[in-house]
């Protein structure tokens, strides 16, 4: 397992839209297995292989809280299939937007069809976090970030902020 650098905000690839994964091989479960030692060591709760530079459907999620088993959960070429009417609100973050936080509202919960790592079809009912981490790691696969759910004038100051550090470190 290898820890990937981030993509960070304003970097373009964040906008792209991630192909789908053709067959899962032992190739597409290695990346499986970079993304979750990245995620654990940077540390979040999800990571869609764009965010380290793989433009593929294909997210790692593990919503356990500290102190408990770990529980990694993988995602090939999830699609949400039904959500929710009810609306919850989380206030989200990104590791591919550091140390910014907003609260975003979302359906509360959703179901995703999706491929396990050994490339089995899977369904998933979640509510509560699960249900918000997967809505926001399946919008990276579609080129959304948390940022486009906030008002245009706070989304415009954090591109500003992070377009502003990304020159002063290629200086």
């Amino acid at each position: 397992m290898t820890i990937k650098p981030l993509i960070i905000l304003p970097d373009p690839l964040l906008r792209q839209a991630s192909a789908p994964i053709e067959r899962v091989d032992t190739e597409v479960q290695r990346l499986a297995d970079d993304m979750l030692a990245t995620m654990y060591d940077a540390p979040g709760i999800g990571l869609a292989a764009i965010q380290i530079g793989v433009p593929r459907r294909m997210l790692v999620i593990d919503v356990s809280r500290e102190g408990e088993d770990k529980q990694p959960l993988v995602f090939i070429n999830p699609e949400i299939i039904t959500s929710s009417d009810e609306r919850s609100v989380y206030e989200e973050g990104c590791l591919s937007i550091p140390d910014y936080y907003a609260e975003v509202e979302r359906p509360a919960r959703v179901t995703v069809k999706h491929l396990d790592r050994n490339g089995k079809e899977q369904i998933v009912e979640a509510d509560g976090l699960l249900a918000t981490c997967l809505q926001h790691e399946i919008d990276h696969l579609n080129g959304v970030l948390f940022i486009d759910y906030i008002s245009r004038l706070k989304r415009e100051m954090v591109i500003k902020k992070f377009t502003k550090a990304a020159k002063s470190k290629a200086l």
